[in-house]
Order: structure tokens, then C-alpha cells, then sequence
């Protein structure tokens, strides 16, 4: 059945631009919470509430098991360069059947299209036997599955199956590599610049463990669904009295992609395995962090988020399959994303059965003009509709 009427369309694309034209970098997302739950509301969600952590949570359905958990994340990257840029941010503009504005890809359309999708449901009104839960979250971008893991935890929801609405190009996503981040900080001896000899300078020493990673990359897992794992330093500062001073202190951050089988230990072990061979005086550590809401609620941040992959074979990723072919009159393909969601934590760490499935395409995600197909709103949010009466079934 045709879940969205033509006026069920041209409200969901005017959702998708107000929520386009609400800036909501992370950490700033509470107007863009409350423009998603006030239409929630009006569309008819019985349980709508924005959480101490600043998500936005509805319910439908039963109150029964299976709980199937739609998740969601209401932040943006910020605009890096507005000069490159044709088209306004912010501005929602439509031209032809593409949407642009940031966020539009990653993820503003994805929440559109699962908000109307559960609307759908309601309004057809349909014999939901379990719980649909639909959490659109904070700061994902920054630390991914954290404010989820929070929200579930708070309101004591343990969900039995999560759909993810990242962007998909509408394949049904199976998993995708984990992420650590990781500071390295070496120890030395400062000294003045004008007699090196007499000091021991960190910076040197990290740039052989930094030389050290770039080459370590034979040492790296190779899965065959999620690929294999990589390390990239991305950022790296000194500690000097002066800069005619030896410094002391060099630390640097390293961004190390997980591949299936790829633990934090063993990211940590290739890494202190350098340290020991070039003889450096370093110490290595997860980067931990405290996150706060526009809420002023806080938690802690722990950058290590472990890669997930669900097989073809399980009855959720069948359930999936169906349900976006009936809509879409082809069975989708399968795929992995290349970057990090909230599924780290939905099935990463919790062990929930997971599958990826949203609008937009993942090369559209953080860049200049970043735009959306309509008429791939339209199909998510029916496949959704579908998804939650195929699981239930």
C-alpha cells in the first residue's frame, strides 16, 4: 500500500526544510528538538518528550516486546567554508527533485522520513503488537552512540532490534568499521635551542612513533564485508617555556579506524610496540572526555567504539530486505558505511540487532551543497512503515 498520500509528501518536504533551516551544530541542537517534537505531537505520536539529555523520544504501539528502536541524530558538522558553497546552508532550497542545506543527507532527511513514516502508521491505524521507539539524539557527530547509550539507559528502554536512518543511497547497511581516538604524548627534557644537546626534545620523539604508524599499516586486520583498518594522525601540539626552548612534551592524536577482529588492546599493543622500539618515553591513553547537552546535562566520553557487522542471514536483515522491496519493487543491495554511527553502541557494545537504511548518500555527508533526493524521502519513510510491520509479523 501507498503509506504517504500527496499531502503526506509536500508536508514531509516542508518538514525537511524547517529542520534544514534550523541551525543545529552539535551542542546547539535544543530548537531543532523542539521543532521535532512539537510535530510529532501534531502528527499524532501518543508519548512525545525531550529527555535531560536533550533527545527527542516517541513512542507508539502496544507497550509490548519486540521493541524495534528507530534512531536518528539531530546534529550538523558546522559550515567549514561558506565560499564554498553555492547554495545557502541553511536555506532549504529546492531545485527540481533535490533538496540542499546542511544536513540534508546527514542525517535532517533520515529523521523526516522516519518521523512520517511512523506517522503513517498511526494514521492508517495500524495494529502495532510490539513498541516502537524513535529517538532523535544529540552530539553523534562528535561521539557517536554516546548520547543514545544515555537516553536508553535514563529511561530504562532496552530495544530488541535498532534501524539506524544514516544515509544509505536505500541499501539495506550491514555494519561499518569501529573508531578509537588515541593520545600519544612523549616526554623529554627542555633545554635552550641554542645547545639542543643538553635537552631531549619530545617533538623529535614523536615524529618517529608518528613515522613509525604511518608504516604500520601491513600490520592492519582486512575484513571482507567491512574492509580494513587504517590510523591517521590528525593533530599533534608541543609544550615549550619559549620557542627557543627544547620541548619537553609533544602530544598528538590518532585517529585508528577498527576492523572486525581489531580490539583496543591490539590498536594500543601496535602502538606501544613502536614506542619500546625507538626507545621513546611516551605514554598512551584513550582520549576521554566530558560531552555536555544545551540540556547542561553531562556524560562521559570514552573514544573507543567498536566496529559491528550483521550477517545477510539474519531475520532482521531479511525482514529489511522484504519490507524495502515491497515498497521500492526491487530487493535493495547490501553495503557498509565507511563512517561511524550510533550502531557502535546499539550493536557494537549492546549486542542489539542492527541494520543501517536511510535517504541521501553518503558522499553528499559534510560537504559543500550537500542535497538530498525527494523522492528518496518519500521511499524511506514508507520502507519504514513496512519495516516495523515485517519485524513484527
Amino acid at each position: 500500500m501507498a503509506w504517504l498520500s500527496p499531502s503526506d509528501q509536500k508536508a514531509l518536504v516542508n518538514f525537511l526544510r524547517e529542520l534544514v533551516q534550523i541551525p543545529s551544530p552539535s551542542g546547539q541542537e535544543g530548537a531543532l528538538a523542539q521543532r521535532l517534537a512539537e510535530e510529532m505531537e501534531r502528527l499524532g505520536f501518543p508519548e512525545v518528550k525531550v529527555d535531560k539529555v536533550g533527545n527527542v523520544i516517541g513512542k507508539i504501539g502496544s507497550g509490548n516486546r519486540p521493541i524495534i528502536l528507530f534512531d536518528g541524530h539531530m546534529d550538523t558538522v558546522e559550515v567549514a567554508d561558506y565560499s564554498s558553497w553555492t547554495r545557502d546552508p541553511y536555506g532549504g532550497e529546492i531545485d527540481g527533485r533535490l533538496l540542499y542545506g546542511l544536513g540534508a543527507s546527514d542525517m535532517k532527511g533520515g529523521l523526516a522520513s522516519m518521523v512520517y513514516g511512523l506517522a503513517a502508521l498511526i494514521k492508517a491505524g495500524a495494529k502495532i503488537p510490539g513498541t516502537v521507539y524513535f529517538v532523535g539524539v544529540v552530539q553523534e557527530e562528535p561521539s557517536e552512540g554516546t548520547a543514545l547509550k544515555a537516553s536508553l539507559q535514563e529511561e530504562g528502554i532496552m530495544p530488541d532490534f535498532a534501524i539506524i536512518g544514516e544515509p544509505s543511497s536505500l541499501r539495506i547497511i550491514q555494519g561499518h568499521r569501529g573508531r578509537m581516538g588515541i593520545i600519544v604524548t612523549t616526554k623529554g627534557k627542555a633545554c635552550h635551542a641554542s645547545a639542543p644537546e643538553l635537552g631531549q626534545n619530545a617533538i623529535y620523539a614523536a615524529s618517529r612513533i608518528i613515522f613509525g604508524i604511518e608504516l604500520m599499516s601491513s600490520q592492519f586486520l582486512n575484513d571482507a564485508y567491512l574492509g580494513k583498518g587504517s590510523a591517521a594522525v590528525t593533530w599533534i601540539r608541543s609544550e615549550s617555556p619559549s620557542r627557543n626552548a627544547v620541548p619537553p612534551i609533544c602530544s598528538f592524536y590518532v585517529d585508528r579506524r577498527l576492523t572486525l577482529g581489531e580490539t583496543e588492546a591490539k590498536a594500543l599493543a601496535e602502538i606501544r610496540s613502536i614506542v619500546i622500539r625507538e626507545g621513546a618515553n611516551a605514554e598512551i591513553t584513550v582520549n576521554e572526555y566530558e560531552a555536555r547537552s544545551y540540556t547542561g546535562y553531562t556524560w562521559k566520553v570514552r573514544e573507543y567504539f567498536p566496529a559491528w557487522f550483521i550477517p545477510q542471514t539474519h531475520p532482521l536483515v531479511q525482514a529489511g530486505l522484504r519490507a524495502a522491496e515491497r515498497v521500492l519493487g526491487f530487493k535493495p543491495p547490501l553495503g557498509c558505511w565507511k563512517f561511524s554511527t550510533d550502531g557502535v553502541y546499539t550493536m557494537g557494545e549492546a549486542g542489539i540487532p542492527t541494520i543501517g537504511f536511510g535517504p541521501g548518500d553518503e558522499q553528499w555527508a559534510h560537504s559543500p551543497d550537500e542535497r538530498i533526493r525527494i523522492d528518496d524521502l518519500f521511499a524511506a519513510a514508507e520502507v519504514y512503515a513496512e519495516m516495523v510491520l515485517e519485524i513484527m509479523r
